[in-house]
């Protein structure tokens, strides 16, 4: 099913999505319009435009994809799927999402991963391209995020990464540590064991964007986790 999304406010375009009987839904000329998917299961949406905020919000088990950049908060609390973005994405991608997988060919905005989670078998997953902006992993509290620096020049993250973080794991492809982490946070180059741990999703970054999958786990990457001394540790349960 083709949608032409120019005709369509956010509440009504949404619902058109939720009761098509398709599986597969295209929409064309998507500008700005909120909520894409939010809570949606069962479906496969290939977005042209420029979505806007919160897609893909509370994600059941759909797969979005973007050809296009897409704006602040997708995959806000996602619980399960997948939302791939052909461009760029805002802030505060994958926020308290609780599983599923993000992919961003290229940059994203501020606190990206900010209080994502994992539970059992959920376990959410991040993967940034390019460069990311201020407070990477904020408050982080599990899952894994991935930022590959593509195009980018020196570290590929902002200030602020890891504040508070205290579950969960990043590695950073970068020649330089990122400078000024808290004390919450350890950072340690990554063995190769440890690189091959997270090949899988550069894997799959390659299949959506393009890429070399040998030559980037060639890299140094550095791997960051929560210190067991941190404050913040003691106030959460462990998994």
């Amino acid at each position: 099913m083709r949608i032409d999304a120019a005709k369509y406010e956010n509440t009504e375009l949404n619902r058109l999505i939720r009761e098509s009987a398709d599986e597969k839904l295209e929409l064309e000329n998507v500008l700005g319009h909120r909520y894409i998917g939010a809570g949606l299961s069962g479906k496969e949406i290939l977005i042209n435009g420029t979505p806007g905020n919160a897609l893909g919000a509370y994600l059941n088990g759909s797969k979005i994809i973007v050809h296009g950049n897409a704006q602040d908060a997708i995959g806000d609390t996602m619980n399960d799927g997948a939302i791939i973005v052909h461009g760029n994405c805002g802030d505060t991608t994958g926020y308290a999402m609780r599983s599923g997988e993000i992919y961003v060919e290229k940059n994203a905005g501020y606190r990206v991963g900010i209080h994502m989670k994992s539970y059992k078998e959920l376990y959410p997953i991040i993967v940034i391209g390019g460069k990311v902006g201020d407070f990477l992993g904020e408050y982080q509290a599990g899952g894994i995020i991935i930022v590959l620096g593509i195009g980018a020049e020196g570290c590929p993250v902002g200030s602020f990464c890891g504040t508070g973080m205290h579950g969960g794991e990043m590695f950073i492809r970068s020649e330089t540590a990122p400078a000024g982490l808290p004390v919450q946070v350890c950072c340690t180059e990554a063995t190769d064991e440890e690189k091959q741990s997270i090949r899988r999703y550069i894997e799959r970054y390659v299949k959506h964007f393009g890429n070399d999958t040998d030559e980037l786990l060639k890299s140094r990457f550095w791997k960051l986790t929560p210190n067991s001394a941190s404050p913040y540790k003691q106030l959460y349960v462990n998994n």
